[in-house]
């Protein structure tokens, strides 16, 4: 096979975990090719790959519905693709697989154990087990269509060279100060730290001398929180709002450590191979979404005697009753511990 189509169209998170498998199927495979198609804003995670061309799905304009779609598939035809991985495995990828079925096109699709997710997150019959990672998912389409691959070593991209614009927002001058990634929010509650406990862990951490927090997140009511935190303490910056991805992943690829909810931000910096610890609220590592190549105990979780239902979903939109608030049997100094000992 010489050019492979990947299709993952969403989430920001899911797409983020593709990338150091697909850097390990083209160091492995030098001479494939590999279009990967996705929403535009997520460009900037593939531009440092090796033999990966960005296609762009336009499902909102003229993309959008079948017609939409098989107006994609002719254009992506003609780059002569003799392979599609489907790593989504949605209704829109489904149609899009069926249009290269029909030009006898290899496909495979992605299986992504949805059954054994559901007896995970069962509230009665729950069957508590270490699920297959998204990771080796994602690998094991890779394997049935080109061959083996091997993700128990895996490369990372050295840190990029900050520009002037980056480090003027935190007033970056001496190399010897440590960056310290702070990301304290998730798409639900049920998986976001308190706020008032996260101010804890940002105030004891800041108070190391040669460290520096920098605040990740976004949107309109997360911005005017971080920025209020990082006018209550020295060396804490919010960077929220101020730099694009690409300029953010860079920034990323220079922290010492990154203290992330179960989001998108903890797969950005493990992408670099940055030591990530992860906070989990009604979600839990079993489902298989912990950042790459993560020891498990940088995975820190609520307590499971007083909470034994946890997890209650896959992504965190579910909630059982009274389970609410699991993520306040996480303590701050725990918190703070597991950063300093990475440090």
């Amino acid at each position: 096979m010489k050019h492979l189509l990947v299709i993952r169209l969403s989430a920001m998170g899911d797409v983020a975990m593709t990338v150091p498998v697909i850097k390990a199927l083209t160091e492995q495979n030098p001479h494939l090719k590999i279009t990967f198609l996705s929403k535009a804003f997520l460009k900037p995670l593939f531009d440092d790959l090796s033999n990966v061309t960005f296609c762009t799905a336009k499902t909102e304009h003229e993309h959008k519905g079948v017609l939409g779609l098989y107006k994609l598939y002719k254009e992506l035809k003609k780059e002569k693709i003799d392979g599609v991985a489907d790593l989504h495995n949605v209704l829109r990828s489904k149609i899009l697989i069926l249009f290269f079925k029909f030009s006898k096109i290899k496909t495979i699709t992605i299986d992504k154990g949805r059954c054994e997710k559901k007896a995970l997150t069962n509230s009665r019959k729950k069957k508590f087990k270490q699920l297959r990672s998204t990771h080796e998912r994602y690998a094991d389409v890779f394997r049935k269509i080109i061959g083996p691959l091997d993700l128990s070593t895996p490369t990372f991209s050295s840190p990029i060279k900050l520009s002037h614009k980056i480090q003027s927002i935190f007033e970056h001058s001496d190399k010897k100060t440590k960056l310290v990634g702070i990301a304290p929010f998730a798409q639900y509650r049920s998986k976001t730290y308190p706020i008032d406990l996260m101010e804890q862990v940002i105030k004891q951490v800041s108070e190391r001398e040669n460290l520096k927090v920098l605040l990740f997140g976004g949107g309109t009511k997360e911005i005017e929180i971080l920025n209020k935190l990082e006018e209550k303490f020295k060396r804490v910056f919010c960077i929220a709002g101020k730099l694009t991805l690409k300029e953010e992943l860079s920034l990323i690829s220079n922290l010492s450590c990154m203290l992330s909810m179960d989001s998108g931000n903890g797969h950005f910096s493990a992408i670099y191979g940055v030591p990530t610890i992860t906070l989990w609220g009604v979600t839990h590592p079993y489902a298989g979404f912990s950042p790459f190549h993560q020891p498990k105990e940088n995975a820190i979780i609520p307590d499971l005697k007083k909470y034994p239902k946890i997890p209650c979903s896959v992504y965190g939109k579910k909630v059982f009753p009274g389970y609410e608030y699991v993520m306040k049997s996480i303590s701050p100094k725990v918190v703070t511990q597991a950063i300093l000992s990475v440090l």
